[in-house]
């Protein structure tokens, strides 16, 4: 009775926040339940929850099914359906269940329930209506294509930087490993020539399901085209034989909590399906409803339910890459969630002469770890424009996928390391690895070295 008092009382006043603003109608809260008894799934038969890929890199690196791994149990799940609740998400691994309703007081009244620990508002609004496009995506498309001298064309700086043309050389150049890019939409990725011979797997849009990736937003394209391009002369990424699933699930409409869940679901579904490594240019620190923003101790790797999912991924035999954040130049500075997740790879970003960009998150995590990890080329990096030609970006959006397929090859070419070896090379192969500070991490990897150096043991 208390703990159900104590939770509506946060509820209402959460609800007051957002009421101040907005004339809510339809809210979005995140359940946590209280434990996974009842569940028609068991660790004795994994192939029910988990694809042949996933359970062969747990057999590979020899990592035991845990609790996280058992799917939210379906009858508490019924159970919200029921109380008339909309299911939209949900996160094994931080057992919670996002749920959408237009009766907030049904929602805050979920506390009832005797597998409900907690619910928590994280959005209330009007839900935007999709915009009709002005005209044909296809109609932009141009593929114009500007040849340079070199093989990689624009995108030479930014792979040479990190020592990855010459995995390449070596014939090292992604196959056989998997990518599962979490972001925002891929806009027009369908149809870009650079882009023709990129391996995708699959595609899931979590903020709208049923929704294809492709028809709305463009940086989750601009993050694919700088790993897995092949534009000879043109545009080639630092992945371009890796094989892609292209996950959504950042909310352009919006900056909420909700958008945590979408991620932890795509993280969990990436790992499901046998991705082997996650790149995510994406962060949050600062949402529309100022109570739900993050301090700087909150960075510590626990407190966020996405960098609480980001920390359990390598424990499941996979690599996340993800963006540092752009506020360095800005009042927060900080690097934002899930950058501050423990075993990942955090990405800050540089310029083509090697000097970070005034914009690149800072660091270190609120528990003084080492943040960022890394760095790469971040500052106006090669990337393709929604008309299929090449173009400029900068942020450590793009620094972090071009990281994430030097990691790929590297992988590769060393398919026996852990992720927590793995990730411990390319940390050691950056220039500043005797002395890492809290802008560049340690420094600008270099894989090659990091490869030749492995070779020897």
């Amino acid at each position: 009775m208390r703990k159900t008092a104590i939770l509506l009382l946060c509820a209402v006043l959460s609800l007051g926040a957002y009421a101040a603003a907005d004339t809510a109608r339809v809210y979005r809260f995140r359940v946590s339940l209280a434990d996974k008894k009842n569940n028609p799934y068991s660790l004795k038969h994994p192939e029910k929850f988990l694809s042949p890929k996933s359970l062969e890199r747990r057999a590979k690196f020899k990592i035991k099914l845990d609790a996280h791994d058992l799917p939210v149990t379906p009858a508490y799940v019924d159970g919200l359906r029921r109380a008339g609740m909309s299911v939209l998400n949900m996160s094994k691994w931080n057992n919670t269940v996002l749920v959408e309703t237009t009766d907030s007081a049904a929602a805050v009244g979920l506390t009832s329930l005797p597998y409900v620990s907690a619910v928590r508002l994280l959005w209330a609004g009007q839900p935007a209506a999709p915009k009709a496009p002005k005209t044909d995506r296809h109609d932009i498309v141009t593929n114009r294509r500007d040849t340079l001298d070199n093989y990689y064309g624009r995108a030479v700086t930014q792979v040479e930087m990190l020592g990855v043309d010459k995995l390449h050389a070596a014939g090292f150049r992604g196959a056989g490993v998997t990518i599962a890019v979490v972001d925002g939409g891929f806009y027009n990725a369908d149809c870009l020539d650079a882009l023709r011979g990129c391996k995708i797997l699959g595609t899931r849009n979590f903020v709208h399901p049923g929704r294809s990736v492709y028809e709305e937003q463009s940086h989750g394209m601009q993050v694919l085209s700088c790993i897995g391009s092949r534009w000879e002369n043109a545009i080639v990424g630092t992945a371009p034989d890796a094989s892609f699933y292209l996950l959504v699930s950042e909310d352009g409409g919006s900056e909420s909590l909700v958008e945590e869940d979408n991620w932890c679901a795509a993280i969990e579904y990436a790992d499901s399906v046998g991705a082997d490594i996650v790149t995510s240019s994406l962060g949050y620190y600062e949402f529309d409803n100022p109570a739900d923003s993050y301090r700087y101790r909150d960075l510590d790797g626990r407190t966020a339910a996405i960098s609480r999912a980001a920390s359990l991924a390598a424990g499941r035999g996979m690599v996340v890459v993800n963006s540092a954040g752009n506020s360095g130049d800005e009042p927060w500075k900080k690097i934002s969630v899930p950058a501050d997740a423990t075993d990942i790879l955090t990405v800050g970003a540089v310029d083509a002469d090697r000097t970070n960009t005034n914009f690149s998150s800072l660091g270190p995590a609120a528990d003084g770890r080492v943040k960022p990890d890394v760095a790469a080329m971040g500052g106006r990096s090669a990337v393709l424009l929604v008309d299929g030609t090449v173009g400029a970006a900068s942020g450590t959006s793009f620094s972090a996928p071009i990281l994430c397929g030097a990691v790929a090859c590297l992988w590769q070419a060393c398919p026996g390391l852990s992720p927590v070896k793995l990730m411990d090379a390319v940390r050691r192969s950056g220039d500043r690895a005797d002395y890492p500070d809290n802008v560049y991490g340690y420094g600008i990897p270099n894989v090659w070295n990091a490869y030749q150096k492995l070779m020897k043991k």
